[in-house]
């Protein structure tokens, strides 16, 4: 027996999945503007985004179980308040896939063959055959940024075009991709070698604006970019610039940093397609996402089976209370881990000590695999997916566990290890006074810092006067130090290499690229980068 309540509209096969023997099921229109006294008797949620399933109306909820949002974004859901309850929250990612890949083919046509010229001039009862001879995507190359559920699908379809793929993705292996008969690559190289540019990347501070004047000076002069996913991923005047320069001889965008876009020069270019953010907007991905979540919903309550969640699975208010600290630790290790490591994944590694070996570690893992794979990942990991995503990407992930007293002292470590195809690196933390998450080790340097918002990581030939030029230069530029953390790893022995120091700067605020180069050309800097953890 179970009580599902459909507070918005969604299609009729989404509730015919519902209709199980015994269940009652409430649709939008028999509510009667009561949804919170009708709630205090319900299993099961589903909403879209109109309706606010807050703590205010979680209070009515006695007995739910879950809530499932038929579609992507979850604002319109209290997690916390939903968590504190045990009410499982699910979402439908990927639901539309097809459509925005097929949007994305069709503006690729579009522009490989005029498609919106000819129709306005054959609107305007002009027939100029001539000046609308296109080209074919046959024989082209197609650099697809982002190997999630839409890229992968959009490399399928370009399969049928006969285009050849090349991809990069730094969160997917190279034996996944290859079984889809696409080429994984650098994004230099894949700007040099692409015809078509296509994006389907999550924003992140690594992703915004990565389509500049920069980028754009790295591609085959005549490329097509297509941009279905983020509108804040191109720099737009700068792609304004290249086209009208005729370096870009197309672009397609159906999403803009501005929607709808105001006085946008991109308004005026007749080498541009532009569509309204209308990539899954089709009836069949519509209908797709409330028959997927009415599924979910029916064999989470039938079997207990829980699909694209998205807040912690069930442990107890107390677990959880004493666990929080460490998810907090593990995310952002990984998320350092991941900003200062370069080159494909290919393999994480988590060792436990101390008292924290002894728990269920599944969060603390998922926590660390969430802070890696959300640095540039579209779909979005949680702490119920992050594994499962790792496995669909190909990726290893591997755990230890140490005995508790065998930290020497330190209490509970936790330790992680990135391997990429051209490097590793390896970071310990722990929880200080309870809840202050710190880095204690990188690459076996001891290098205690804080775990805060806004970091510079360096690295550099451990000489005299490093320290001063770098205070020097963010004080030039009006960046507090917060905290300033020195490690260094001292030579053995006269033949062994110049010693090495790492620092870890907390800051005040982000810091621009320019004050990153500048760090970099003093003289015995090999490397600096910008960490931003949350």
């Amino acid at each position: 027996m179970a009580k599902v309540i459909i507070a918005e509209k969604i299609s009729a096969a989404a509730v015919d999945e519902l209709k199980e023997p015994g269940w009652t099921v409430l649709t939008w229109d028999q509510l009667d503007g009561k949804l919170a006294t009708h709630l205090e008797s319900a299993d099961a949620l589903i909403v879209r985004s109109a309706v606010q399933a807050d703590a205010a109306l979680l209070q009515h909820a006695k007995k739910l179980r879950v809530i499932g949002r038929a579609g992507v974004g979850v604002d319109n859901i209290d997690l916390d308040a939903a968590t504190h309850k045990g009410i499982a929250v699910m979402n439908t990612p990927g639901a539309n896939a097809v459509a925005v890949a097929e949007q994305t083919l069709g503006m690729m046509l579009a522009m490989a063959r005029h498609l919106c010229r000819a129709d306005a001039l054959m609107h305007a009862g002009k027939w100029e055959k001539k000046s609308l001879q296109g080209t074919e995507l046959r024989g082209k190359t197609l650099g697809v940024v982002g190997l999630g559920r839409i890229g992968i699908e959009v490399a399928r379809r370009a399969h049928a075009f006969g285009m050849d793929i090349v991809a990069h993705d730094p969160f997917v292996s190279v034996g996944v991709a290859k079984e889809q008969g696409i080429r994984m690559s650098g994004l230099d190289e894949l700007y040099a070698t692409a015809d078509y540019i296509t994006l389907h990347v999550g924003l992140t501070p690594q992703t915004t604006r990565m389509i500049d004047a920069s980028s754009i000076k790295k591609m085959k002069k005549g490329v097509r970019l297509v941009n279905c996913a983020r509108g804040e991923l191109v720099n737009e005047s700068d792609l304004v610039r290249a086209l009208k320069q005729g370096r870009v001889a197309g672009a397609a965008l159906d999403v803009f940093a501005e929607e709808p876009p105001k006085n946008s020069p991109l308004l005026a270019l007749e080498n541009v397609v532009l569509t309204p953010h209308t990539g899954g907007s089709t009836h069949e991905a519509q209908d797709a996402v409330g028959v997927q979540i009415a599924r979910q919903v029916r064999e989470y309550l039938k079997h207990g089976v829980i699909q694209n969640a998205v807040n912690v699975p069930s442990v107890s208010a107390e677990e959880y209370a004493v666990m929080q600290p460490y998810i907090v630790l593990a995310e952002r290790l990984g998320a350092f881990l991941a900003q200062v490591s370069e080159g494909t994944i290919e393999e994480i590694s988590l060792r436990y000590s101390g008292h924290i070996a002894e728990w269920k570690t599944e969060l603390i893992r998922n926590a660390a695999i969430k802070g890696i794979l959300n640095q540039a990942l579209e779909e979005k990991a949680n702490l119920v997916n992050a594994a499962s995503i790792a496995d669909s990407r190909g990726l290893r992930v591997h755990e230890a566990h140490k005995a508790k007293g065998s930290t020497g002292g330190s209490g509970s470590v936790l330790s992680i290890l990135l391997k990429t195809a051209s490097e590793e690196h390896l970071v310990k933390g722990a929880v200080l006074h309870k809840s202050a998450p710190r880095l204690l080790h990188v690459d076996d340097i001891d290098v205690e810092a804080p775990l805060e918002r806004n970091l510079i990581y360096l690295r550099n030939r451990d000489v005299p006067g490093v320290i001063g030029k770098v205070g020097t230069i963010l004080g030039q530029h009006k960046i507090n130090i917060a905290n300033f953390s020195l490690g260094r790893r001292a030579a053995n022995g006269e033949s062994a290499a110049q010693p090495e120091a790492i620092a870890v700067v907390h800051i005040d605020g982000r810091v621009p690229e320019e004050v990153l180069k500048k760090l970099r050309k003093i003289p015995a800097m090999q490397q600096a980068k910008a960490v931003r953890l949350f």
